[in-house]
């Protein structure tokens, strides 16, 4: 599985949300310098996310965007499976398994789904207040 780059700035953009969390909103201009993209981009991932309720948005001067619920409980694949679709190693692991004509005959099909649940196991088990957690302890040791 390689995550697009929507996925990867998206999640990012989550990770940064959650950071502010309680603090306020935090505008689409001072989320897309933290990642080095531009407005209109991180506008469409944002607005993906809004739609599917993991990120809210107000309006006016201190308008922006904050996440709709406590940092830990969104977890990653939520935010993923908004963002790419699908988080599938392979197409016959897809959420409904007909994505291979051979599914019943592959050979290999029993090590993708195998990987495809550790994959998942990860993914729904880490929330971003987890991210949050290990970005300030890399941060810390980069300071040391």
């Amino acid at each position: 599985m390689k995550l697009s780059t929507r996925s990867r700035y998206g999640l990012k953009a989550m990770v940064d949300l959650a950071l502010a969390y309680g603090e306020g909103c935090v505008s689409i201009a001072s989320l897309a310098a933290q990642q080095g993209v531009s407005d209109a981009y991180l506008e469409q991932l944002i607005g993906s996310l809004r739609k599917a309720g993991l990120v809210t948005s107000s309006r006016g001067a201190q308008g922006g965007y904050t996440l709709s619920r406590a940092p830990e409980e969104i977890n990653v694949g939520e935010v993923l499976q908004v963002l790419e679709g699908s988080t599938a190693v392979s197409d016959c692991v897809g959420t409904d398994g007909t994505g291979c004509d051979n599914a019943c005959s592959c050979s290999a099909r029993p090590l993708w789904i195998k990987l495809q649940q550790r994959i998942n196991e990860v993914l729904f088990a880490t929330s971003l207040k987890d991210m949050v957690d290990d970005y300030k302890t890399q941060t810390e040791r980069m300071r040391s």
